[in-house]
């Protein structure tokens, strides 16, 4: 990306950009969701081939973020502030595995080798 496009979409250096960080920290919080909780397993086979790679006590602990975000929306509440307080909505958990499932992915068209796996429609 051009050096224009990173400081127009850095939180540090753009308003508009902290504003939006805030808004979607917020709605996560109230949820008690991680942003990495939001990538669809479903949408991209990179992101299950790196939730399958994860140990299982992270995406135990993701399945459970979503079991209880799904309950609270369904029941049209948030969760208590004070449990709202100590949430971390953008701590990582899956960027790095993310990108070396993608790394390898790349890697092995460039080599023509078989894929990893094959796209299918659930």
């Amino acid at each position: 990306m051009s050096s224009f496009l990173k400081s127009f979409l850095d939180p540090k250096k753009n308003f508009l950009a902290r504003m939006h960080m805030k808004a979607v920290s917020t709605r996560l919080r109230r949820y008690g969701l991680r942003y990495d909780d939001t990538y669809d397993q479903y949408y991209h086979m990179d992101i299950k081939e790196a939730l399958n790679r994860l140990p299982r006590e992270v995406v135990d602990a993701r399945n459970q973020r979503l079991k209880r975000a799904m309950d609270l929306s369904m029941k049209h509440e948030y969760l208590p502030k004070d449990l709202q307080a100590v949430q971390t909505p953008f701590r990582s958990y899956l960027q790095e595995m993310l990108a070396l499932v993608e790394r390898e992915r790349k890697e092995r068209e460039a080599l023509g080798a078989l894929p990893l796996y094959q796209r299918t429609l659930p």
